[in-house]
């Protein structure tokens, strides 16, 4: 584990938000979410260091599900994640895009279709092997690309991960052409999901964005903000505890800690053993219904969250200059 300081602007002063563990593989170990006191940008501190946080990502982190249903939500994804390069798509002669953190390489392939020269980089040792294009398997700042290379540079929930921000920007900076684009997706500290309801993928999520440090990171970097959406068009980060959470917070004027949050319905049938069914549903009912509730209120609460731009997602457009 490492302490470090802001990744922004440098300061060692922060303020602790709050603790969590690993809910995907290791529920015992708990880290620390923290704010910089200067500009407002979240990070996990201490955190694993590079080497140490290849444990947190084994291979079944990279599995997706093998169903027809999927396949339809995948091809959905892409195809609104093409949508923010199709300005770049109309213009004449064949464009260039690089994929920073490309997991299995779907994304490329999917943008290969629709006439794209791809390459990605992919610095994870569980993911799948890539033979049909271009990946470098090195940290995106050391990729042996030093020049205006690409149309495009896309990060789909891949800065959160990263150990150095700043230097991912620096990068696009310098591979991305002039009038090109730097497309990434973002968590949004700013939302309830991510500040408050112990959403984030915690360790592998390492830093929470805002619009106002993302605004930073860009001007010190080269690129002007052209588009940022907050909404579900890409990724969902539901609301999930917000009503447990407005109980105790709102209503009752305490701290909501982790503690306080109630098991999920698949932790609950897991620690129980229960098989699926109207029996468990039934027992997880009485075990949290404000749980049951809350779940019934997230269309009417993320429409409000999407209408106000806090939803727990944000996508971003920059413009080299």
């Amino acid at each position: 584990m490492e302490t470090v300081a802001c990744n922004l602007c440098g300061s060692q002063q922060h303020t602790p938000v709050y603790e969590m563990p690993d809910r995907l593989f290791f529920p015992d170990e708990f880290f620390t979410v923290v704010e910089c006191d200067h500009c407002g940008l979240g990070f996990v501190n201490p955190r694993p260091t590079i080497a140490e946080v290849q444990k947190y990502y084994p291979p079944e982190y990279y599995r997706t599900p093998p169903t027809s249903s999927h396949d339809r939500y995948v091809t959905r994804r892409f195809t609104q994640e093409a949508s923010y390069l199709q300005e770049l798509e109309s213009r004449n002669g064949r464009k260039k895009l690089l994929d920073v953190g490309c997991a299995n390489g779907d994304f490329p392939r999917f943008m290969a279709a629709r006439g794209w020269e791809v390459e990605g980089v992919e610095i994870s040792e569980s993911s799948q092997r890539i033979t049909d294009f271009l990946v470098h398997t090195q940290e995106f700042q050391d990729i042996p690309v030093n020049e205006p290379t690409y149309d495009a540079v896309t990060a789909w929930a891949v800065l959160e991960h990263v150990h150095n921000p700043m230097a991912y920007f620096q990068k696009a900076s310098t591979v991305v052409k002039k009038g090109g684009l730097f497309v990434f997706l973002v968590t949004n500290f700013h939302s309830a999901a991510s500040r408050y309801l112990f959403r984030e993928d915690i360790p592998r999520h390492l830093y929470f964005f805002t619009r106002e440090t993302v605004r930073q990171y860009l001007d010190k970097t080269g690129f002007t903000l052209e588009k940022e959406d907050n909404g579900r068009n890409v990724y969902k980060l539901a609301p999930n505890n917000w009503l447990s959470f407005f109980l105790r917070s709102r209503l009752r004027g305490k701290k909501f800690t982790y503690n306080d949050v109630p098991l999920t319905s698949k932790e609950f049938r897991r620690l129980h053993q229960l098989p699926n069914g109207i029996a468990a549903a039934l027992q997880y009912a009485a075990y949290s219904p404000a749980s049951v509730l809350d779940r019934m209120l997230w269309p009417a609460i993320e429409a409000a969250q999407v209408l106000t731009k806090n939803y727990g997602i944000s996508t971003y457009a920059a413009r080299k200059l």
